[in-house]
């Protein structure tokens, strides 16, 4: 795991609770659609943003369970959902759900599947724990989409294809609809959420990669700490100049349990 200093963390969570990603939150939060009573799972919690809302959603009758495989995350997620009976929040993997048969409302997950190498098993457990007529809603980046200008295209692309190292799958939202279909899915939808920037805005999405790409790069030794840094004060520059471009497309995909 990403090792932080005080002023990334800093930057990170600003970004957590920034427009950019909270629009991604809300575009999930949206297509699954909770209603009160609700048993819902948020599969890859992580802090527990989109935990915490679904809580609020589903009401002291429903119930919402926060999964992830990290146990730094889930002490955040414990923490946001401190004081919420209706949230449990366990430690587990997609392909082991600890849910029962035929058990939940709906299922949300959220930049999860591009870290999985095989996504079948997930989608089979998913499908398994959901009522008939349960609601799935799956969102991702399609890294393919990413554009991003530098004056060092070179450069540019050498830092993206390191950072492509850190998942499993790069297009998601091309693979998810025949796999979802297999999976005994049906009335399957995708929306795309665009994300377009020529302002490098503080708490937006381009500013939080930039973060995550610089400390990935050096922390794995995958480029020296100086070329990163100056891959990251060129986008700084170049924002000062006005001359700043980022774009990159979140796909959020629907399903249903017949």
């Amino acid at each position: 795991m990403l090792q932080f200093d005080e002023d990334t963390a800093r930057v990170l969570e600003d970004a957590y609770q920034g427009a950019d990603i909270t629009r991604r939150r809300r575009a999930s939060f949206d297509a699954l659609a909770p209603s009160p009573g609700d048993r819902l799972l948020d599969l890859g919690c992580g802090t527990g943003m989109l935990t915490l809302d679904l809580s609020r959603a589903v009401g002291d009758t429903g119930h919402v369970l926060g999964l992830d495989p990290s146990a730094d995350m889930l002490d955040l997620a414990r923490t946001r959902c401190a004081g919420r009976s209706n949230v449990e929040v366990l430690k587990g993997r997609a392909e082991a759900l600890p849910c029962a048969d035929e058990s939940l409302d709906g299922a949300v997950s959220l930049q999860v599947f591009e870290y999985f190498d095989d996504m079948r098993p997930p989608l089979g457990a998913l499908f398994r724990a959901l009522k008939p007529g349960g609601r799935l809603v799956i969102g991702d980046m399609h890294w393919d989409t990413l554009t991003w200008h530098s004056d060092r295209p070179a450069h540019m692309v050498e830092m993206c294809r390191i950072w492509d190292r850190h998942i499993a799958c790069r297009d998601v939202p091309a693979r998810l609809p025949a796999l979802l279909a297999e999976a005994g899915f049906r009335a399957i939808s995708t929306t795309p959420l665009a994300f377009c920037d020529t302002q490098l805005r503080p708490d937006g999405l381009a500013a939080m990669m930039i973060r995550l790409m610089t400390a990935y790069a050096v922390q794995t030794g995958a480029m020296p700490k100086v070329e990163a840094n100056a891959w990251a004060q060129e986008q700084q520059d170049l924002a000062r100049a006005g001359r700043f471009f980022f774009s990159l497309t979140h796909f959020v995909c629907q399903a249903q349990k017949p």
